[in-house]
């Protein structure tokens, strides 16, 4: 499963739903008892056209993640969408996993445009955050893409938290209750802010504040990483850093450059790849500088991910 970047593209479309009516006597919030795939534990919701605009509305506290399922078409993507309800609760909130069930809700997944099951779409500010991911994945894989969505969301400073069982509690999922705010964990504050406030070398000294005071916190070790590509990506102009690295093969800096800019752009595969290949020419401090700018990346994006395992075993045949 390849991760994609966030972006902001437009808002989803949803003039083809019509939302039905509430039950008569005002009763439980639909979608809150469980109906396949995993929907009804502390962060994941069944999802029908009564709800769905809702739950597209509590992506403004954290994200949602939409996962599409058929019973009848395709049994391995109803278990996906348990498991990735299930590697939602391991997040205290940090995602919402929302499951959408084509068979029972056509309406959704014609508006949707839904090209096959399992498919997975992530939701911020009521918006997609990454292109749909197609096709089933193992829960390791997709602990891998939380684990990473994770620590973007800590480095471009969205710390909102969903409440436990929202939907089945009475509240709007993402609501906190009646004079709460929502929870964001403390210790990240400054430096979200910072990024929020544009000030990426203020995000990177709070983040290194986090990493010295413990060395064990890998989401803000995650978030120095990430922040220190957004310091070194600051004003560069991705078509002229792209040519200055055709031009100069063998340059670090106009190689490790680039590979920041892969970075941010998603192209996660390709930014090892580049400097794999650099570590495998270059030798000497420019070699072991290589080595460490790749390092950092890896960091970035999670030493769990499988493509950060990859990159490892890929850059150990080039050093030995």
């Amino acid at each position: 499963m390849t991760q994609q970047p966030f972006t902001r593209p437009g808002a989803i479309d949803l003039s083809a739903l019509k939302r039905p009516a509430p039950p008569a006597g005002g009763g439980s919030t639909p979608g809150a008892a469980s109906s396949g795939g995993g929907a009804g534990s502390a962060y994941s919701v069944t999802v029908d056209e009564s709800n769905f605009q809702t739950v597209l509305e509590s992506s403004m506290t954290a994200p949602v993640v939409l996962v599409f399922h058929s019973p009848s078409q395709s049994p391995e993507s109803t278990q996906m969408a348990a498991d990735v309800a299930q590697a939602a609760d391991e997040y205290d909130g940090r995602f919402l996993a929302a499951s959408i069930d084509v068979d029972a809700s056509p309406q959704i997944a014609q508006a949707m445009q839904i090209p096959q099951v399992p498919l997975m779409l992530v939701i911020v500010d009521g918006r997609p955050a990454t292109q749909p991911i197609p096709g089933a994945a193992p829960i390791d894989d997709i602990r891998a893409m939380f684990n990473q969505l994770a620590q973007q969301l800590t480095a471009q400073g969205i710390a909102g938290r969903h409440q436990p069982n929202a939907f089945g509690g009475g509240a709007a999922a993402g609501e906190a209750a009646e004079g709460e705010e929502p929870e964001v964990d403390p210790r990240y504050a400054p430096a979200q802010d910072a990024l929020a406030a544009g000030d990426v070398d203020q995000a990177v000294a709070e983040y290194q504040k986090l990493v010295e005071a413990n060395p064990a916190d890998h989401e803000a070790a995650a978030g120095l990483a990430m922040a220190k590509v957004l310091q070194r990506t600051q004003g560069v102009d991705l078509n002229e850093a792209r040519a200055a690295a055709a031009a100069a093969p063998d340059d670090v800096d106009a190689q490790t450059m680039v590979a920041d800019m892969d970075m941010l752009g998603g192209h996660v595969e390709d930014a090892f790849a580049r400097l794999i290949e650099l570590v495998r020419r270059a030798s000497g401090k420019d070699r072991d500088r290589a080595r460490e700018h790749l390092l950092g990346l890896f960091g970035a994006v999670g030493n769990d991910d499988p493509r950060v395992l990859k990159g490892r075993q890929a850059l150990a045949s080039a050093l030995f």
